[in-house]
């Protein structure tokens, strides 16, 4: 059949699966406008409601508008123009927040750079999106300062993490006078770090309070170029994906409704790092979209946001599932109060969402684990959904990860790599995509952007299949599957069994040449402390549990090599065969 005929057929599918809850196109309730527009629209209407709780200090709507709104005059004053890309070098502070919707305001481009970056990767980002100014972290300095002169950097903006805490500041300096308040919430060590000064940095918030005018008149366009965010590089260098304000405000309109349910009196929690486009959607987006108020922490700590839940009430929050793990397992987890949580989403990465973890979920806050989605930073990454569709368990009865329905406004099919042909249901094959937040090509990369954008459609690599019922599952990269004996081995289902070993922490399968079989799966595990478990144990166990070509072999180490955003550097593995 031509393709009209082959996505007619998979909309009927669609329509026959669809939750009775889920609206079916998506929703604008403050109209189709950029989130800056948003941000403005929620300070007039409730400047007092909390935007941004952060260890004590809460930001209201009106003062994250206004700040940002300084933000915008100081980047003007400073010689940023509409279009010009704006690094941001900084771990989860509100210091973020006030940049992002600040260079938004403005017109220029938000240019996120992982925290975590070393010089190189920082100078290779920088000289590639031709930021000439960068809004950074003060304990990142010395990195800055080591490409500065190679990137021809004009200005230099930095801010202490913890300058935007708490009124608390006694607490913060380890000050134990009487007149301290406790503050609610755990302090990390970046949030006490000391500020540091340098005589060749824009201290960022004394220049805000500073700042002589307004932000000149700009109003954003859906169109404009909003933001380059960068791929993870786990495979050559990375590349910056082109996302406009249209694309922003469509991921939060079509996932938001049928995924979170959230509106106005929702409280969000995150701590996914806010350069990564799923800490972006989840703690710069959506609750702007929503005129919510969000937790923000500026990392992972289970009892953290075991305190955050409790004190703030939280509602609603996405996870990786090796931090459920953490909370579940954690030996004061019973000393808190979840009844607050409405909407938990489950991230699948090196631990999978199982069975055994929804149930024990359950059982401590009575919300019901669900897979939050599938995407890439290509398509702003919310792509499907699966709330409503745990009814007896049926979305994780089959591996590998069952990502559920595309979003309102979102296709996909599924074509031979090799021709290109459409490919029915129930054969695998690559998942292509077509979406209104499709990333408009990768940043001066040409050739690269032709070559996944074909017709309109993100071409993914990814392996899937849409079932005879109309579901998503994914397999994972084409390039990592492993062919034994002839017969298909995906990965990520061998992660999914193993993460269901009571003993198994993590694990990541990679595949080493076989001249018996072609290839052999072998899977690097992490055991929990003090298990105790051999590898000869595990290997009876997987012989025990997995068809007889999938057995892979086990090797036990320390630590899984990790990017950034929370993925394993399956090549540095490749290196350990």
């Amino acid at each position: 059949m031509n393709e009209r005929e082959y996505l007619d057929n998979l909309q009927r599918l669609w329509a026959q699966a669809w939750p009775a809850h889920a609206p079916r196109e998506p929703q604008y309730p403050l109209g189709q406008r950029p989130l800056t527009a948003n941000l403005r629209e929620w300070a007039r209407r409730a400047p007092e409601r909390p935007a941004l709780h952060f260890y004590g200090r809460t930001l209201s709507y009106g003062e994250l508008d206004a700040l940002s709104e300084r933000c915008a005059a100081l980047l003007a004053e400073l010689g940023v123009k509409p279009g010009d890309r704006v690094a941001v070098f900084m771990p989860n502070c509100p210091q973020m927040h006030v940049a992002f919707y600040g260079i938004l305001k403005l017109g220029a481009v938000h240019a996120p750079v992982s925290p975590l970056s070393k010089a190189l990767e920082l100078g290779y980002q920088l000289k590639d999106s031709g930021a000439q100014v960068v809004i950074c972290a003060d304990q990142l300095l010395p990195i800055v300062e080591q490409v500065r002169s190679e990137c021809a950097l004009r200005e230099v903006i930095a801010t202490s993490v913890g300058e935007m805490c708490s009124g608390h500041r006694g607490e913060i300096r380890g000050d134990r006078s009487p007149d301290t308040v406790p503050l609610p919430v755990p302090l990390p060590d970046i949030v006490l770090a000391p500020k540091v000064a340098s005589a060749n940095a824009i201290d960022f918030l004394p220049a805000l309070a500073a700042t002589r005018g307004p932000a000149p008149a700009h109003e954003p366009q859906l169109g404009d170029v909003a933001a380059l965010n960068y791929t993870g590089g786990t495979t050559g260098l990375p590349k910056g994906c082109i996302h406009t304000h249209g694309d922003m405000l469509y991921t939060c309109a079509s996932f938001m409704p049928v995924a979170l349910q959230a509106g106005e009196d929702a409280v969000f929690l995150n701590f996914l790092p806010e350069f990564w486009i799923a800490g972006e959607n989840a703690g710069l987006l959506f609750p702007v979209f929503a005129g919510a108020s969000l937790v923000l922490l500026a990392r992972w700590d289970p009892l953290a946001w075991m305190s955050a839940v409790q004190h703030y009430r939280v509602s609603h929050c996405g996870m990786l599932v090796d931090s459920i793990a953490e909370v579940l397992d954690h030996a004061r987890v019973h000393d808190f109060d979840y009844a607050s949580l409405r909407q938990v989403g489950a991230i699948s990465f090196i631990k999978k969402l199982t069975r055994e973890y929804r149930r024990r979920w359950r059982e401590l806050t009575g919300c019901t684990l669900y897979e939050f989605s599938y995407g890439m930073t290509e398509t702003h990454t919310c792509d499907t959904f699966t709330l409503g569709l745990q009814d007896d368990d049926r979305d994780l009865r089959a591996q590998p990860t069952f990502v559920g329905l595309p979003v309102p406004g979102t296709e996909f099919k599924i074509c031979d790599f090799a021709s290109g042909a459409l490919l029915p249901p129930g054969m695998e094959g690559e998942l292509c995509v077509r979406s209104p937040s499709l990333f408009k090509g990768y940043w001066q990369r040409a050739q690269a952007s032709a070559e996944a954008l074909r017709d309109g459609w993100l071409h993914t690599g990814d392996l899937a299949v849409i079932t005879e019922e109309g579901f998503i599952r994914y397999l994972g990269r084409r390039k990592e599957m492993l062919k034994v004996n002839g017969m298909s081995v995906f990965p990520s289902e061998l992660e999914a069994l193993l993460g269901q070993h009571p003993a198994i922490l993590g694990s990541a399968v990679v595949g080493r040449p076989d001249a018996a079989r072609g290839q052999q799966p072998v899977a690097f595990v992490v055991l929990k402390p003090g298990s105790g478990t051999r590898a000869d144990e595990l290997a009876a166990w997987c012989r025990e549990s997995m068809a007889v070509y999938k057995v892979p072999e086990i090797r036990v180490i320390d630590a899984l090599p990790m990017t950034a955003t929370g993925k394993v550097r399956k090549q540095e593995l490749d290196k350990l065969l």
